[in-house]
C-alpha cells in the first residue's frame, strides 16, 4: 500500500514539475533581452510633486530571466531523472504487464 501512495506522489510531483517547466519557458520566451526597458513609476513627494523612480532596471530584469533559465535547466534535469525512474519501474514488471495497485 505504501508503494501505491509513493507512486501517486511521484506522478503528482512529475506533473507539477512539468507544469513549472512550461511556465518558466513561456516567461523566458515572453521577456527577450533586446526588448527590456527600465520600469519607471512616478512617486509622490512630500510637497505634492511627482518624481520618477526606477522600479526594475534592465540589469535586474536580465538577472531575473537568467536565474529563471538556470532554474529551468536544473528542474529539467530532475524531471528527466524522474521520467527515467518511472520508465525503469515499468520495465521491472514481469512480462511487461501493469502492476496491480495492491502490490
Amino acid at each position: 500500500m505504501a508503494t501505491v501512495k509513493k507512486q501517486i506522489y511521484i506522478n503528482t510531483e512529475l506533473e507539477w514539475a512539468e507544469q513549472k517547466l512550461q511556465e518558466w519557458k513561456q516567461y523566458v520566451d515572453e521577456n527577450p533581452f533586446q526588448h527590456m526597458k527600465d520600469r519607471i513609476e512616478f512617486k509622490p513627494t512630500a510637497k505634492g510633486g511627482l518624481i520618477p523612480m526606477v522600479i526594475a532596471s534592465i540589469e535586474s530584469q536580465i538577472k531575473c530571466v537568467r536565474d529563471t533559465m538556470k532554474e529551468y535547466l536544473v528542474l529539467l534535469e530532475q524531471v528527466d531523472k524522474m521520467r527515467q525512474a518511472e520508465e525503469h519501474k515499468k520495465k521491472d514488471v514481469k512480462g511487461g504487464a501493469d502492476r496491480p495497485s495492491r502490490m
